[in-house]
């Protein structure tokens, strides 16, 4: 029984340095380990940069949130966006670099895919023009800083006809990414994109449109529009968001019964809509304080005061319902 396991066992081991000392597994230790490594490589060096990539990014994140601004500076929004395409043509010339190497391991012949290689570059150079044409606009984004992670953008895309707007959330050579205020993803190729309306790029501009009605003293409310521009600093939640004092503009337009007149307000950038907000309350309060009529509470009175309202109203909805009989 000892002889015979004995054999066995001397058996079993002859067969497996043969194994090993044959053809495959010749190749298995002298290319296959090779290309294995290659992988290994490839993959820890493609976890390398991306925690580098998330390590810039993560640094840019602290030290925008402990510092006191509200909003982040241009050359900030710029970095972040190069350090994610520098994360993706890393990534890709890795891949590139691991795919030679496996071609000069494993020995192939570059003179048979000659003939091939060219109908297929052809057709891949024909296929391919959208992704050359993304990758070149996505370039040019990047390196004309036309906006950058965080901004707030309106982008026409070619094909659709209503605007892209969202706040951008990653910029690569081929895709932008924007989150609208919905919190709906929205990736656009670069090469679709017509035109770029940066909202928050060094500045932005809050428009606020005032109507009031014509019965009331223009020379009153600009007085007291004026007292709200020149305390407007002033405030809290104001002081913070605007860049200087607010503009009153005057008379913008004029109609049957209400003149609207508009003030315009240069913000932090992104900040326009937040500030305008901000400003609409005060401008209501003010007019509040002052009796001033706005269009609102004239159409307001109109309806409350006016008796042949009601049975206007009614005589129409009898009219239209005479209308609708005779019709069936």
């Amino acid at each position: 029984m000892t002889t015979n396991t004995t054999i066995l066992a001397t058996s079993a081991t002859q067969r497996w340095h043969d194994f090993w000392r044959g053809e495959i597994g010749g190749w298995i230790l002298d290319r296959g380990l090779h290309i294995i490594m290659l992988f290994i490589a490839a993959v820890l060096a493609v976890r390398f940069v991306t925690w580098v990539a998330q390590q810039i990014t993560r640094q840019l994140d602290v030290g925008f949130a402990e510092s006191d601004a509200l909003v982040r500076s241009e050359a900030t929004k710029h970095r972040q966006a190069v350090a994610s395409v520098i994360q993706w043509v890393s990534i890709v010339i890795i891949a590139i670099w691991v795919v030679i190497q496996i071609g000069d391991v494993l020995q192939f012949s570059v003179g048979g895919f000659i003939a091939p290689a060219t109908v297929l570059g052809a057709a891949l150079g024909f296929g391919a023009q959208q992704l050359v044409k993304d990758l070149l606009s996505g370039f040019f984004i990047i390196v004309e800083k036309q906006y950058g992670f965080g901004d707030l953008v309106s982008l026409t895309v070619s094909g659709i006809a209503a605007e892209a707007r969202g706040t951008v959330e990653n910029v690569t050579l081929r895709v932008t990414r924007l989150r609208s205020s919905d919190g709906e993803l929205f990736t656009i190729p670069n090469g679709q994109i017509v035109k770029t309306i940066n909202l928050s790029k060094d500045w932005a501009r809050a428009v606020i449109d005032i109507p009031v009605s014509t019965s009331a003293d223009l020379n009153r409310v600009n007085e007291v529009l004026r007292e709200e521009c020149d305390h407007a600093m002033d405030n809290p939640l104001l002081g913070e968001l605007l860049l200087d004092a607010p503009t009153l503009m005057g008379l913008e337009s004029i109609e049957v019964d209400t003149v609207t007149l508009r003030m315009v307000a240069r913000t932090l950038p992104g900040k326009q809509f937040e500030a305008g907000r901000q400003l609409r309350v005060l401008v209501v309060q003010a007019l509040a304080r002052a009796g001033i009529v706005t269009a609102a509470d004239a159409t307001v009175s109109l309806v409350e005061d006016d008796p042949a309202l009601p049975a206007a109203q009614a005589a129409e909805a009898d009219h239209e319902k005479t209308r609708q009989s005779v019709q069936r």
